[in-house]
């Protein structure tokens, strides 16, 4: 299963059903950020995992925690909310509150409710890189070329996939994520994408701010 199989599924969809019912928010938002908050997350572990203390603490806590079977049980998402969080803690750090306060800023949704709906996601990323690890067969050592392969498939495979709102989102949020690495997840992301963490994306400026008022009539 590619990450575009995951955003565009059934699991992606029991989280947006899940987040609409529980918060009242409009599914195709939930939906919107999730394809943008999906490869983020991804990104931020790929840079961490650079780091060989950092690898071997992912690997530990995929291979204990993260089998991939949340993809097949939603009634994992909701209870293992409390978990997303300590997951979000730890992947965005010190950025937490500027990645809430920019996904907020572009999708819509209230920011009291964007690290509720992103704590609901994280386990099933994080369920989905542990499938696709045990599928790979990869150990620690191998997981930084994991995680940029699986942006990298996605990326072309948004590109040349016919366009939809969605595939749209995920070119732009992948394409520019992948085009000119800064380094920082954030900023080639965020920055490209949504306008960055200084520079506001200008209403009709293109980006995700553009496709999303297209969506949602903005």
């Amino acid at each position: 299963m590619s990450l575009i199989d995951l955003l565009t599924g059934n699991t992606s969809n029991q989280v947006a059903e899940q987040a609409e019912n529980k918060f009242g928010i409009n599914r195709n938002q939930v939906i919107a950020l999730l394809a943008v908050a999906t490869p983020l997350i991804i990104s931020y572990l790929r840079n961490k995992s650079q780091d060989a203390k950092e690898a071997e603490a992912l690997n530990s806590a995929l291979d204990k925690d993260h089998n991939g079977s949340i993809l097949d049980d939603p009634s994992q998402i909701e209870a293992r909310q409390a978990e997303g969080g300590s997951i979000l803690d730890h992947v965005f750090g010190g950025q937490k509150s500027t990645v809430e306060n920019q996904l907020s800023q572009n999708t819509g949704i209230s920011i009291d409710k964007i690290g509720p709906i992103l704590a609901m996601l994280a386990p099933v990323v994080m369920g989905y890189i542990g499938q696709q690890k045990q599928q790979s067969n990869v150990g620690a050592g191998g997981l930084g070329d994991l995680l940029g392969g699986i942006l990298g498939n996605a990326s072309n495979q948004a590109q040349t996939q016919q366009s939809s709102p969605l595939n749209d989102i995920l070119g732009s949020v992948l394409g520019g994520g992948q085009a000119q690495s800064s380094g920082n997840p954030l900023n080639d992301i965020l920055g490209s994408v949504l306008g960055g963490g200084g520079n506001q994306q200008q209403q009709g400026g293109g980006g995700l701010g553009s496709i999303l008022g297209n969506i949602f009539g903005k």
